[in-house]
């Protein structure tokens, strides 16, 4: 177990941005992150855990507390089942998986962070969520003080939330389980439009494994979503906003106003989100709200390749960032009356 103090947290994190921890704890086996989550507890030290920090905004004066960095490493795969230790680096297990031909997370190729970050915000994209496939998650329970097995019911999955979420005090995830599918080699049915036109198919058709990877990482890309530490678009935490999902009753009301905004012709995205309940795109309300790609006169401003990104140019801070997503949902506010929420979790700031 490494400990250092006053650590900076700016390079943990895609935005490479934030002030210092008070103390910065490494940890690499799960008994080292159990001691360190007991230790702070005990003291009543201010906690904050720490994965790929894909999904972190950190305030510019840091974390007053200990900063708990989860290092595990442990990949197990029998048969169908795969389980990997927290600090596992997402996008490697999925291409672990892929190359042993089972299919479920292929589609989730390319997304930055560890292992353990994707069940407390039930990551998906191009129509695949790992809630689909996790089977059982292992925390250690700060407020019973012992590890606990929550099988994919206890963690109450939704869209871009969990029980987790809910709770973000009281668990530490230490593995994650998931069960995949063994079809010969092919992927899950393509669900998601784009990813079935760039694949060439319809909805619903399997295709090769490793060419579904291999589409899904060239359309992430191609907007920004892939790591490169040369390209300033990647410097973010990805969506930067969930899409809205609204009741009947406001899908009318914002239909209306883009009705009165752009056109009696022009329609907004809607997909089916439970009954009573429709989802819409962040990206295109954002863009018809004129915050066009690359948006932002500052070091902080929209990526040049996908306007749900908001990106550090290099040299921004915290405050930079801050300012360009309040102005973001402000204008979308006043545009269509719907309130954007931010989707990466705040340390010490808020919109």
């Amino acid at each position: 177990m490494q400990v250092l103090h006053d650590a900076p947290l700016a390079p943990l994190t895609t935005f490479r941005l934030g002030g210092p921890a008070t103390r910065l704890i490494t940890a690499t086996t799960d008994a080292e992150v159990i001691e360190a989550v007991r230790e702070a507890d005990a003291a009543g030290t201010p906690l904050l855990v720490i994965g790929g920090g894909s999904n972190l905004v950190i305030g510019d004066k840091g974390f007053d507390g200990t900063a708990l960095r989860i290092a595990t490493r442990g990949v197990e795969l029998s048969g169908t089942t795969l389980e990997l230790a927290a600090g596992e680096v997402w996008t490697d297990a999925v291409a672990r998986t892929v190359e042993a031909g089972l299919a479920g997370i292929e589609c989730l190729s390319g997304i930055p962070g560890s292992a353990g970050a994707t069940p407390i915000q039930n990551v998906g994209a191009y129509g695949q969520e790992v809630s689909a496939t996790i089977t059982e998650v292992v925390a250690y329970d700060r407020t019973a003080g012992e590890t606990v097995t929550l099988t994919n019911a206890e963690c109450a999955f939704s869209y871009r939330h969990s029980r987790f979420k809910d709770e973000p005090e009281r668990y530490v995830v230490l593995r994650v389980r998931f069960e995949l599918e063994d079809a010969g080699g092919l992927s899950a049915p393509v669900k998601y439009a784009e990813t079935a036109r760039a694949l060439g198919v319809e909805a619903g058709d399997r295709v090769a494994l490793a060419t579904a990877r291999d589409t899904v990482l060239k359309l992430r890309a191609g907007k920004g979503m892939v790591l490169d530490p040369e390209d300033h678009d990647t410097w973010s935490a990805g969506s930067f906003f969930t899409n809205p999902i609204l009741t009947d009753t406001d899908f009318a009301a914002f239909r209306a106003r883009v009705r009165e905004r752009l056109g009696a012709d022009v329609e907004p995205p809607a997909y089916p989100a439970g009954e009573g309940r429709t989802k819409t795109s962040a990206a295109w309300l954002i863009d018809k709200a004129g915050f066009t790609k690359g948006y932002g006169a500052g070091p902080a401003r929209i990526s040049t390749k996908h306007t749900l990104a908001l990106t550090n140019r290099g040299g921004a801070t915290t405050e930079d960032l801050l300012a360009l997503a309040r102005e973001v949902v402000a204008g979308v506010r006043e545009a269509f009356g719907v309130t954007l929420v931010n989707e990466p979790v705040t340390v010490g700031v808020s919109l």
